[in-house]
């Protein structure tokens, strides 16, 4: 079996049955390297420099390791680099927290953690605003790691974390000149343009096709921007649609379909269900031959 596809099944597990290694996702090094850099920081070679040295590595490395051990220190690098890489918070634990807290205070609190990291106001404990952040926070925690990690491996990872951090980390942002920041923004958005399409996509497979098609004609319909603009905004419509429809359509298993953990609780079961359609997709690709960075 692929590389990729065991690193990534790994990477779930030790996810889910160690969170104490979670604290290992460290990125403070990032923070002396922008140091490091010094007077190139605020200018686009900046940029540059800051992310395309370490991803060269990566790769470098990546590349070099392939044929160590039969594999076996290319599969060891993956699934360390995609493990680093992944979160950095548990999305699963974040989401049980607020469905399973025992009044509304600390049910608000654990919501914040839910926000993803461009949003800088509170988030509100409504059924949109949670399922928004469900998905948002599904789109850079797991699906735009695992789409570039599938294409490019190790050093794809790396990008994709480096590029979100640098966009929207408050403590990296200091660091930029606005020009820079705002190319750092532009480079995220197009990392997470394809990962957002694909997330689309397994949710008309996993939910209710006509209600994701029409969302998503609609809402492009509605912005007149085409459909290959960085507008993601189509993701949070989609998203809302789809959740409301599985509910509605849940056999009256919930009392109050429109409760915001219901909504999240049904956004959490889609987002696992999109999940499962990716791995059987990497899972084909993989026994097909058409993955073979490694």
């Amino acid at each position: 079996m692929a590389i990729s596809l065991i690193a990534v099944l790994l990477t779930l597990l030790l996810s889910r049955s160690l969170p104490e290694l979670i604290r290992w996702r460290d990125f403070s090094w990032l923070h002396a390297w922008q140091a490091r850099i010094g007077p190139q920081s605020t200018s686009a070679l900046g940029l540059l420099l800051t992310l395309g040295l370490p991803v060269l590595f990566c790769a470098l490395l990546q590349v070099a390791l392939q044929y160590v051990l039969f594999g076996l220190a290319s599969l060891v690098f993956a699934i360390a680099a995609l493990f680093y890489c992944w979160g950095p918070r548990d999305l699963d634990r974040d989401i049980e927290a607020v469905v399973k807290a025992p009044d509304s205070e600390r049910r608000l609190a654990a919501a914040q953690d839910l926000s993803p990291d461009q949003q800088t106001e509170a988030l509100v404990f409504e059924s949109q605003a949670l399922v928004q952040a469900a998905f948002q926070s599904a789109l850079k925690r797991w699906f735009g790691v695992l789409l570039w990690f599938v294409i490019f491996g190790a050093a794809g990872a790396l990008l994709y974390r480096l590029t979100q951090l640098l966009a929207y980390g408050r403590e990296f942002a200091r660091e930029q000149s606005s020009a820079q920041h705002s190319a750092a923004e532009r480079l995220a958005q197009i990392l997470d343009w394809g990962p957002s399409h694909l997330v689309v996509l397994a949710l008309a497979l996993a939910s209710d096709f006509d209600a994701v098609f029409r969302t998503w004609r609609d809402y492009h319909a509605a912005h007149k921007q085409g459909y290959f603009t960085l507008d993601l905004g189509f993701l949070d419509a989609i998203a809302r649609a789809s959740v409301n429809a599985d509910v509605e359509a849940g056999d009256g298993y919930a009392e109050d379909v429109h409760s915001p953990l219901t909504q999240l609780d049904d956004a959490h079961l889609l987002l696992h269900r999109v999940l499962i359609i990716a791995l059987a997709v990497i899972a084909i690709m993989a026994l097909t031959g058409w993955m073979t960075w490694r």
